[in-house]
């Protein structure tokens, strides 16, 4: 159990489109869904009141739910009791914000922590002429969106303008990687406003299965798990699969697996694996169950995460937490969570040889890959437990509510 903070706080997490409850493995239910349920968790674990407030994407939603945890998610109504892609919401924000803003004058939070930009921009509206502290994770940004996706890039425009203006308004911006402090201060938010807080993991989940041996018919296993979106690069893995006889594939993610038959990116990544010769050893599972991940992990010699970019990655660690190396690309959150060549190893997205080469070497090298696997376990108990990720999301609190108020509103 965690340990209690001294002074007990009513917290109020802001997360629109992700909620605590959500099932995950959809197109925008995912890494942000886990975070905002595990800080929550571990924050009410310390001793704090845990508020959630998140849309209401269904008609059959109750207005308040507890959850077994002690923490209150709150179903807010602000657009259609429907799901809603998350780069069509931003109209509903207003109705959000207000909503927030008639909870918080009756019952005011200590702090407030607002989990993407859109969510931002509700939480700044309800904290308006209330004197209350916002903290703000942006969990992805719109500028390294951008920069990645170019035209495929579905964000409104006005999404990096506005991110900018909530890092003016808001106490403090809690980055998850060191890699988002640049991107921050090179938008306009002020260093010394910024405290990096990784994601983190839950290590008792997430640990060492024991089970049958890797792979099938002899062969070595390669995993790979993520939303079955085009950034996060299972072709690559597929691609280098072509140049690795006796492995094989297993893709994590997407819907269930027998509806994967209508999922595009599903056959796009089939059709890539047919023209490379290796459909017969990559399987797609469709979505697999938390409660299934960590076996799932534990069988797999070497976890892939080879996306053009990621804001933090949660993958990695939870593979590491499992004692299973990863191989990674250097981007994002993966700079900080993976120890090149002491838990794994990092390529640049663009360095496909290099890739195939570090996995072979790892593959023909079971005692360099026992050895990354612990080392692996021992770097997620170090820095990324929940418990000590929720007891360092509290310190941001503290100073956020120390520090000098700002605007408090976007203009």
């Amino acid at each position: 159990m965690s340990t209690t903070d001294p002074a007990s706080l009513r917290v109020a997490l802001v997360s629109e489109h992700a909620s605590p409850l959500a099932r995950l493995g959809g197109p925008d239910a995912g890494g942000q869904n886990v975070y905002v349920a595990q800080l929550a968790h571990h924050l009410a674990l310390r001793g704090h009141r845990v508020t959630v407030y998140t849309r209401r994407d269904a008609p059959g939603l109750r207005p308040e739910v507890v959850t077994p945890g002690g923490v209150r998610v709150v179903h807010v109504p602000a657009g259609p009791a429907a799901p809603v892609p998350k780069d069509e919401l931003l109209p509903f924000m207003p109705e959000f914000g207000a909503f927030l803003g008639r909870h918080w004058r009756a019952a005011p939070p200590d702090v407030v922590h607002a989990h993407f930009w859109m969510s931002g921009t509700a939480a700044l509206c309800g904290a308006r002429g209330l004197g209350l502290p916002v903290v703000q994770t942006y969990h992805a940004l719109g500028t390294v969106k951008k920069r990645h996706q170019g035209a495929g890039d579905t964000s409104p425009p006005q999404r990096p303008a506005i991110e900018a203006a909530i890092g003016g308004a808001c106490r403090r911006t809690l980055a998850t990687c060191t890699d988002e402090v640049a991107e921050l201060v090179a938008m306009g938010v002020s260093r010394d406003r910024i405290s990096v807080v990784p994601c983190g993991v839950d290590p008792l989940h997430f640990a060492p299965v024991g089970g049958p041996a890797r792979g099938t018919s002899g062969r070595h296993r390669l995993l790979a798990v993520g939303r079955l979106v085009r950034r996060k690069g299972f072709d690559r893995a597929i691609r280098a699969l072509a140049e690795l006889p006796g492995t094989e594939l297993l893709i994590a993610g997407g819907t269930e697996a027998d509806l994967l038959f209508a999922d595009p990116e599903a056959e796009r990544l089939r059709k890539v694996a047919e023209d490379h010769g290796v459909a017969d050893r990559v399987t797609l599972l469709g979505a697999v169950s938390h409660a299934r991940m960590p076996r799932l992990m534990s069988g797999a010699d070497l976890v892939l995460s080879l996306p053009d970019y990621e804001p933090f990655g949660i993958v990695p660690i939870e593979a590491m937490a499992c004692r299973t190396p990863v191989v990674a690309t250097a981007v994002g959150g993966h700079l900080d969570t993976v120890a090149d060549g002491v838990t794994g190893a990092l390529v640049a997205p663009d360095e496909h040889h290099r890739l195939v080469a570090v996995v072979r070497g790892l593959l023909d090298d079971p005692e360099r890959l026992a050895r990354h696997g612990r080392a692996g376990r021992e770097r997620v108990l170090a820095h990324y437990s929940w418990e000590r990720v929720a007891a360092r999301v509290a310190r941001v609190y503290a100073a956020a509510r120390a520090t000098p108020s700002l605007s408090g509103a976007i203009r």
